[in-house]
């Protein structure tokens, strides 16, 4: 690994406390980048921060932010800014499930999941893209990583909602590369399978709940069984490379892309 090749990136990571978010955060500052870790759970994003900085490299810094919520995610894009400089990077991770059937989705089943993991992803592109323009076009491109799902690609009958807000984060690169293409700021995000994380520990027993499964760990087994060529399931180990290849120089002539990390689930 090269230790300097997110050397002078500022990123902003949204739901950074945990899961891939996290290890994204660690693995940039590997890297040499600075990191801005933004999380409803700041104390555990504190955390995250603290061993960052301890281990040197990259400097780390965390922000408490709800990302539903346009003024935390233009306080988060400010605090980058303040502790490290102009923001060069947007990850936009955070994200959440809560499975339902077709025919038992509510509203306010409906409303979490895609006030979350949709509109916090497009007022996160948002006020992060409205910084990178006010500083001004550079030599390489800024850039948007919008963090998407298999679920954006297949019709998964348990979990309806979280299909439609992966749906609309793939729109959101799509129509965000077009955009913010102008600007030169490029938009591309990537796409886990089943990535062995606190959500889908959770969505594990939510399973069972709904009576779609009746133990703990059948859903990992019967989607490595009937659906993934690469037997087995991913960690977030797993996952960043990619999302510090589109974080990198590497992914500059890249934009509208979805990246499928995901063992061959969905094959295009």
């Amino acid at each position: 690994m090269d230790s300097n090749r997110l050397k002078g990136k500022n990123i902003l990571i949204t739901g950074a406390a945990q899961g891939m978010g996290a290890t994204n955060a660690e693995h940039f500052a590997e890297q040499g980048a600075n990191v801005c870790l933004g999380d409803i759970d700041v104390e555990q994003a504190r955390r995250v921060a603290d061993a960052i900085n301890r281990r040197g490299n990259g400097e780390a810094i965390a922000v408490r932010m709800d990302v539903t919520r346009r003024e935390d995610n233009a306080a988060a894009v400010a605090a980058t800014v303040e502790a490290f400089g102009p923001i060069n990077v947007g990850v936009f991770n955070a994200g959440l499930n809560k499975p339902r059937f077709f025919m038992d989705i509510d509203e306010d089943n409906w409303d979490h999941i895609m006030d979350v993991n949709t509109k916090g992803m497009w007022l996160g592109m948002q006020e992060t893209a409205r910084q990178m323009i006010a500083q001004g076009r550079q030599d390489y491109p800024y850039k948007l990583i919008n963090v998407g799902s298999i679920a954006s690609r297949k019709p998964l009958v348990d979990v309806t909602v979280y299909c439609t807000s992966k749906y609309g984060c793939l729109a959101l690169t799509h129509c965000g590369a077009v955009a913010l293409a102008e600007h030169n700021i490029t938009v591309n995000g990537y796409a886990p399978g089943v990535v062995v994380t606190p959500l889908w520990e959770q969505l594990d027993k939510d399973l069972i709940e709904i009576g779609f499964k009746k133990r703990e760990g059948q859903a990992y087994e019967d989607i490595v069984a009937n659906e993934l060529k690469i037997k087995r399931v991913s960690y977030p180990d797993d996952v960043k490379g990619t999302a510090a290849f589109l974080a990198s120089s590497d992914s500059d002539y890249m934009t509208g892309q979805m990246i499928h990390i995901d063992g061959g689930w969905c094959i295009q």
